[in-house]
């Protein structure tokens, strides 16, 4: 098999290959029983490159994920004895990777009481212990939001074959998904044994993946294609998020620091300072999200609570690229209504922890009806949707 371990790019048709078979058949027997030569001579970056043709084949995600399992399965052992270059403990990486050990801990803690609940369902100390336990793991999920909104970023920028992150997008999304159906499963106390067994299975599993992934292809490969000073960046963003469990031993500098002082801009109805327009859009109870003509992210306000996180990590990024695949299509219709001038507002709500959110996108055009961009503005509506009657005097 010396012929398939010459270059990268052969290795990584041979894996196009078994990665054909199995989104074909289900199964990649054959492959294995004629491929044991093969199989330890791969790479872990191999797997961006695969992953990213596998993407652009155009294959749902659901399907992408089964094999992305099937796949990585077949070649776990040369991916985890493959050496790796270390982050330094208290870098973005590291921090990450301190979580993720963080969260395997309280992975094995939740076994043994998870394994007593399956046999005692009707135990109100095992429920409420493990509302705790989900809970605290359900806080974790701020690694992800961390990868998306920080991580990800830097990697579409750096890499030509960024793609594959949409997958693990997709996988943090099921992991999220999963922790809050137990939760839900448990407070309720309505529990269909079957479909909590597989949820929670299901956490285990892709929880370990995703750690397994990052930590042995995603991370490593970080190491070797973005700077130190890119790295240290990051690392100061996602203090500002907030990791889950461990923090990075950081001095935050929040000192402010007006880009034009003294400079007056006339918006046409009054002239006001560079200072008071971001204190202004800062200080609006909405989130604000302005996405230019050209489907890139130039700006975003920070009211002091934000619905959705964001980072300057996504400015001057494509839209597209900021929404997970399962929901970017949807997206991707609004901005291409406003652009050809079918629509100009599209509305949706939905509960979230335990808030009513009010989400909209407005289109943006010039005096002439030019298309120019378009505005997301979320809120938190409960309040207004509880108003009745009327309120003239004031109560404080």
């Amino acid at each position: 098999m010396s012929e398939f371990t010459n270059t990268k790019q052969a290795r990584v048709e041979k894996l196009l290959e078994v990665s054909k078979l199995i989104l074909e058949t289900g199964n990649a027997h054959s492959f294995i029983v004629d491929n044991k030569d093969f199989i330890p001579t791969v790479i872990p970056t191999d797997f961006i490159n695969l992953f990213d043709e596998i993407i652009k084949q155009g294959h749902k995600m659901e399907d992408i994920k089964v094999l992305t399992n099937k796949v990585l399965n077949i070649f776990h052992v040369p991916i985890r004895d493959f050496v790796r270059v270390e982050p330094k403990p208290d870098s973005f990486l590291g921090v990450l990777e301190q979580n993720n050990h963080e969260m395997e801990v309280l992975l094995d803690k939740i076994r043994p009481f998870f394994k007593q609940f399956v046999k005692e369902t009707d135990n109100t100390d095992l429920h409420k212990k493990l509302i705790e336990l989900f809970t605290q793991l359900e806080v974790f999920a701020k690694h992800y939001t961390i990868k998306e909104n920080v991580l990800f970023p830097i990697i579409e920028e750096t890499w030509p074959d960024y793609r594959c992150l949409q997958i693990m997008w997709s996988f943090h999304d099921d992991i999220r998904r999963n922790i809050k159906s137990v939760i839900t499963q448990l407070q309720v106390g309505n529990i269909d044994l079957k479909i909590f067994n597989k949820c929670v299975g299901d956490i285990f599993f892709n929880m370990h993946a995703i750690k397994f992934r990052e930590e042995r292809i995603l991370f490593p490969c970080i190491l070797s294609t973005i700077s130190e000073s890119q790295l240290e960046k990051m690392n100061r963003e996602g203090f500002e998020l907030g990791y889950p469990f461990i923090q990075p031993n950081l001095k935050m500098d929040k000192e402010f620091k007006p880009d034009y002082e003294g400079n007056l801009v006339n918006l046409g109805t009054g002239k006001v300072s560079i200072e008071q327009i971001k204190l202004i859009f800062n200080h609006l109870p909405v989130d604000i999200t302005f996405v230019d003509e050209n489907n890139k992210v130039c700006y975003f306000s920070t009211p002091p609570k934000r619905i959705f996180p964001r980072t300057t990590a996504i400015i001057g990024r494509e839209v597209s690229n900021c929404h997970p695949p399962e929901s970017v299509h949807v997206v991707e219709q609004i901005v291409e209504s406003f652009r050809s001038g079918e629509k100009d507002q599209a509305d949706f709500w939905i509960k979230m922890r335990g808030e009513y959110i009010l989400i909209q996108y407005f289109a943006v055009r010039d005096e002439n009806g030019n298309y120019k961009g378009v505005i997301e503005v979320s809120q938190e509506i409960s309040g207004i949707k509880a108003l009745e009657g009327e309120k003239r005097l004031l109560d404080w």
